[in-house]
């Protein structure tokens, strides 16, 4: 019993003893004895108290939104078919804007040969180990597309040929392929040549006019259009410009590479030439065995155009 005085517990109830008392004495010093035990109580219990109302506000919280969850379920799924209608209206905003820009390029070419019949295409494939830039088309043969119908930029620039069709798409073989040769000419100068492809140059999307007279006088600059011989080729179609002229290894001609005016790589829109006349004679059809035999020793085997 004695070592109960030199415990813990005792110092602690003698310390609560103390507290209340001198509680007791300041409130019976200002008038506020009566009420003493209430505020000791009160303040005793307040923790409890707090504690008691954060819980009640939590689980009351909780409860309300469990109540809410399929208000806000309702609300997602709203919101989704919102965006969903957005992101459509986006792609036919994007399709229709391209179809203006296209028919407004439609209209300047039309201006210059408007004897010709366009298709408007755009391109929706490309072969990724198709070092020439071969792509395909959304329109074929319901559209009127044929095998050897002459492809252009939006600008009018000499691109290929249809090579493939089939109902609803065609593949375009360009001015990049060995074996494409297309009768052209210097703009300034008239000199003659033929265009074609070339593995050497291909790469950086420029191509070669061949056969060009040895004291040619066309320069670094000069413009290169078709001259339609043949008849394969509508004439006066541009095709780009003269970036180097080179001696032949036969030393008996030149050879001028050409920057195409089309972006053969990167373009995105394309027209057909579905009809035209010349004064020659009429569309040929590229082929292949006709490349096959005209192929140079740089050339890749390969569909290809006619020798013109």
């Amino acid at each position: 019993m004695k070592d109960f005085f030199y415990t813990t517990k005792f110092k602690v109830l003698v310390a609560v003893a103390v507290l209340l008392g001198g509680m007791m004495a300041w409130a019976g010093a200002n008038g506020r004895l009566t009420s003493a035990p209430q505020e000791i109580l009160s303040a005793v219990l307040s923790p409890f108290q707090k504690g008691a109302s954060v819980v009640s506000n939590g689980v009351s919280g909780l409860w309300d939104k469990y109540v809410r969850i399929d208000s806000i379920m309702e609300e997602n799924e709203t919101l989704k078919e919102e965006n969903r209608v957005l992101r459509d209206q986006l792609v036919e905003y994007d399709r229709l804007k391209a179809e203006n820009q296209a028919y407004q390029d439609l209209n300047n070419i039309r201006e210059e040969n408007p004897e010709y019949t366009y298709i408007s295409a755009f391109v929706i494939g490309r072969d990724p180990l198709e070092q020439f830039g071969a792509f395909t088309i959304d329109e074929g043969s319901l559209n009127g597309i044929q095998k050897g119908d002459v492809v252009v930029s939006d600008s009018g620039y000499l691109v290929g040929r249809i090579l493939e069709v089939g109902p609803t798409s065609s593949k375009v073989m360009t001015i990049l392929q060995p074996g494409s040769y297309v009768a052209c000419v210097v703009s300034r100068t008239r000199d003659s040549g033929n265009l074609n492809g070339n593995t050497q140059y291909s790469i950086a999307g420029q191509c070669t006019l061949e056969n060009l007279s040895r004291d040619t006088l066309a320069t670094v600059g000069d413009e290169i259009i078709t001259t339609g011989l043949g008849g394969e080729f509508p004439p006066d179609i541009r095709v780009g410009t003269i970036e180097e002229i080179l001696p032949e290894e036969s030393g008996k001609s030149s050879i001028a590479v050409i920057q195409p005016g089309a972006d053969i790589y990167n373009t995105k829109h394309v027209f057909v030439i579905t009809d035209f006349t010349t004064a020659t004679s009429s569309k040929v059809e590229p082929s292949s065995e006709d490349a096959d035999s005209t192929a140079q020793s740089d050339s890749e085997p390969s569909d290809s155009m006619a020798n013109e």
